[in-house]
């Protein structure tokens, strides 16, 4: 079948865009895969799908399918590119939408400056609900929150455990270039102690109002940015008491700026939403 879809990127995490509110749209693992694959198809990070909304009080359901064709909770870059997306293709004329995700309703905002603002919701630390099994483990106290130790292959890594939607474990390192993001970042996501897997965070703090981070993705391995991953970075750094106010996030692929009041409140990112090209793709029928 041809299939149209949209290129774009937030700080370099790239997204295929498909827009599902006319018509429905069931793709095969196989045919996520394929629109995903860099040689192959168009090349992307995650697919995200526009939906019609299913609940009351929300504009559109917002599904997002990593490069392995799985389903996952949340994308904070990709919400960015999800409202400035419906905006741009006159979906809808609010510059602030209620987005249902498959972690809950968040509530990306378009900027006047075309950054976009996106209400995350809370942070969850009950392990159960990230979730992540802790049984036997002894957690060290860091400013009256856990690190958790993660046996890997030849080291031990001690790590926060917190979700934005989808689980995370952020560990603190001194040099981002020189940390094991490609030996340690596959291990990390597949522990058995994370049920559901998990994106693995490396954050090297600069100072208390700036860091560096590289993430390990869950489905999608190293991006050059990932929005909730820098969320839960940030969150973890202030729990901890190493950063405080507004953060900056620099990754690879560009800056976000994290806010959070502290627990029961949202996380409030802002960062950049890019259109690449719109294009068509001779999709084949694949299981």
């Amino acid at each position: 079948m041809q299939l149209a879809f949209t290129k774009m990127h937030g700080a370099g995490n790239d997204f295929v865009v498909l827009d599902a509110t006319r018509a429905r749209l069931a793709l095969s693992a196989a045919q996520l895969r394929l629109l995903a694959d860099r040689h192959f198809g168009v090349g992307a990070d995650q697919i995200l799908l526009v939906e019609p909304a299913t609940q009351p009080g929300v504009d559109f359901r917002y599904r997002i399918f990593n490069a392995d064709g799985g389903e996952v909770e949340q994308c904070g870059n990709g919400a960015r590119c999800f409202v400035a997306y419906v905006h741009g293709k006159g979906l809808t004329t609010k510059r602030r939408i209620r987005v249902q995700t498959l972690a809950g309703v968040i509530a990306p905002e378009l900027q006047p400056d075309g950054r976009v603002t996106v209400d995350m919701g809370a942070p969850v630390f009950e392990l159960p609900q990230v979730p992540f099994d802790a049984s036997g483990l002894a957690p060290r106290q860091v400013d009256g929150w856990e690190q958790w130790p993660l046996d890997l292959p030849g080291a031990t890594v001690w790590v926060s455990v917190l979700s934005m939607g989808n689980p995370h474990a952020v560990q603190r390192v001194t040099d981002i270039d020189a940390a094991p993001v490609a030996e340690h970042g596959p291990q990390i996501e597949h522990h058995p102690r994370f049920a559901r897997r998990v994106n693995a965070g490396f954050m090297q703090i600069v100072d208390p109002q700036h860091i560096r981070l590289r993430v390990w993705e869950r489905g999608a391995g190293e991006t050059l940015a990932c929005g909730t991953g820098a969320c839960a970075a940030v969150v973890a750094g202030l729990r901890h008491g190493w950063l405080q106010g507004a953060v900056d996030v620099q990754t690879r692929g560009g800056l976000l700026t994290i806010s959070w009041a502290g627990p029961g409140h949202a996380v409030h990112m802002t960062g950049p939403a890019t259109f690449v090209f719109d294009g068509t793709i001779d999709l084949p029928d694949l299981p």
